[in-house]
């Protein structure tokens, strides 16, 4: 069964869980996690530790930036027993009252052609943060990151042409994820996947290799036919 410890998912942990959380901060760092805790914000999943146990999540804070953008992340680790609950990334929905107003008009049209298309789109990194806690998180350099999983190879196609589309107008960014929370810079797809021998970046929970295009959509289309519905006898 897939995991919901996914990169970007939304982790609230339990009292007990940002208690032991804190503990492995310097002294400095504690009282962030400590707001954290007051406000009930949630920690995001990051790429898993080398060292950690299977009964253990590795997570992280992202603090809002400094004045000189300089963003302080807390790395923390916890166990799965701490976890309260889990979801995914907002929606973009969720983040369209909390983007600049320059953007509304084209995050709506972005997320209408999303719902139109049935596509699974989330958002994560600054913009999200921002709408999740209410500080500032996004500047004038910010991108919007988007986390697509698409259910085959034709809509991964589709929607990398949205993206495109889109980008013309707003400053997206983000990954395609595929099977076993492995993923890919959709700006570098939209680059490299037109040719199966091309290699790309690929980032998985607890590694990052150069890995061949076609072997992707193989994992993409093999998880197609696995999950399509069939017809009872």
């Amino acid at each position: 069964m897939s995991s919901p410890y996914k990169r970007h998912s939304l982790v609230w942990l339990s009292e007990r869980g940002w208690q032991d959380a804190a503990a492995t901060l310097p002294d400095e760092h504690r009282h962030h996690v400590r707001r954290w805790r007051m406000h009930d914000w949630p920690a995001v999943v990051r790429r898993q530790d080398a060292d950690c146990p299977e009964d253990a999540i590795c997570l992280g804070v992202a603090l809002p930036p400094d004045t000189e953008g300089n963003k302080l992340r807390l790395p923390l680790r916890v166990a799965k027993t701490q976890v309260r609950m889990v979801r995914a990334p907002l929606e973009i929905a969720d983040v369209i009252p909390h983007a600049p107003l320059s953007w509304h008009a084209a995050l709506q049209q972005l997320h209408g052609d999303i719902a139109a298309q049935g596509l699974s789109v989330g958002v994560y990194g600054s913009l999200a943060l921002q709408a999740l806690t209410g500080q500032r998180y996004l500047r004038d350099s910010s991108d919007i990151d988007l986390l697509f999983r698409p259910s085959g190879e034709q809509q991964l196609t589709e929607g990398i042409r949205l993206f495109e589309r889109h980008a013309q107008v707003l400053p997206l960014d983000g990954e395609v994820a595929f099977p076993d929370d492995a993923a890919v810079s959709w700006k570098e797809w939209a680059q490299a996947g037109r040719r199966p021998d091309n290699r790309v970046l690929l980032k998985r929970s607890r590694d990052v290799s150069l890995v061949r295009v076609g072997d992707l959509l193989t994992m993409l289309n093999n998880r197609e036919t696995h999950e399509r519905p069939t017809c009872p006898a």
